[in-house]
């Protein structure tokens, strides 16, 4: 069965790929190198012992899609990854976010309705509740208005796939994430951000490994125990095995809605200096840090009810933090050949 995984050699696109190939499925990556590296196929190849089909692309070229799915007619499904995702930067350039992340997701759907079989995984996010009113957040909870252009696209995007799912062949399953984080075990793959990096994770890493001179803490002032930010943290393998679980839900025409909505997170909020002092604990490193002001877009704290999707697609969270910040610790090691 062939299955498209646009971003695929992304931080969660590539674990992704990994986990198709163990399952047996013919994978086709398509990527446009913004913030990935081909050298993430090699990773994918010693991990699974086989290199997916690549295709360097730009999903916000219409023509460049439709020409993709003429030449890939018989395809099973698509997941869909490839998207800006920095709450910071979208602030900043929020037309990039408009562009990248809304025009891929149409042009991709306006092929998709004419396949045969139009089965969708959608990337989404847990920004898309914004503030929530209550804690641990379920998928009922209501869509607040967006702290950010990025968490609007995301909003957006799930509106625009509902839309038209009611008048097209699509079948669709929304996987709002909460925070990926770590590596795989093998240290093959792993997050590779180009540039200064905008998510916690790889900053403490590359902090710890002697790449950024201090790690920021942006507030101390929310009101929660510490005064630092919560969110909830997922090892990017658990998330992967989830995308597999979900997909097999629609290929086996299990889905009981033509979109189904589900949570992927541990069910536990860490605070900023939880994640420090426990990769202080795991890796034996001392980190340099201080604390900023807040960041616009952020929000106060964001974990997950996963009762629905460990109920329906029979998938829960096996890493703890100490699991995905160890893998992280190691992959940054492996790439630095330290």
């Amino acid at each position: 069965m062939k299955i498209v995984v646009t971003g695929g050699l992304g931080f969660i696109g590539s674990h992704t790929v990994v986990e198709l190939q163990n399952e047996g499925f013919e994978v086709v990556a398509i990527d446009n190198l913004s913030n990935s590296s081909e050298s993430v196929l090699d990773g994918i190849e010693k991990i699974t012992g086989k290199k997916p089909i690549f295709e360097k692309m730009d999903l916000r070229d219409k023509v460049a899609v439709q020409s993709f799915f003429k030449r890939h007619s018989d395809l099973k499904g698509v997941i869909h990854f490839a998207a800006s995702k920095a709450v910071g930067e979208s602030v900043e350039n929020p037309l990039l976010y408009y562009e990248n992340n809304i025009n891929a997701l149409v042009y991709l759907l306006q092929e998709l309705k004419n396949l045969p079989s139009a089965n969708f995984i959608f990337s989404s996010s847990c920004t898309v509740y914004g503030q929530a009113e209550k804690m641990p957040i379920t998928e009922d909870a209501s869509i607040q208005p967006a702290m950010s252009p990025y968490g609007n696209t995301k909003q957006i995007g799930e509106e625009i796939i509902t839309d038209v799912a009611k008048v097209t062949n699509i079948n669709s399953i929304l996987l709002r994430y909460f925070n990926p984080i770590g590596a795989h075990p093998s240290a093959e793959i792993g997050e590779l951000p180009i540039g200064i990096p905008q998510n916690l994770v790889p900053f403490i890493t590359q902090t710890a490994i002697g790449l950024r001179e201090k790690l920021s803490v942006y507030g101390n002032d929310y009101p929660t125990p510490d005064g630092t930010a919560i969110r909830d943290y997922i090892h990017v393998v658990d998330l992967a095995k989830a995308h597999v679980v979900a997909l097999q839900r629609l290929l086996n025409k299990q889905n009981l809605d033509k979109v189904e909505i589900f949570n992927l997170g541990t069910g536990t909020g860490s605070s900023v200096l939880e994640v420090i002092n426990t990769f202080e604990k795991v890796s034996g490193q001392k980190l340099n840090y201080q604390i900023v002001g807040r960041r616009e877009g952020d929000i106060i704290e964001a974990y997950a009810n996963t009762d629905k999707a460990n109920a329906v697609l029979g998938w829960k969270a096996q890493s703890s933090l100490e699991d995905s910040l160890e893998s992280a610790w190691k992959w940054e090691q492996k790439i630095r050949n330290k």
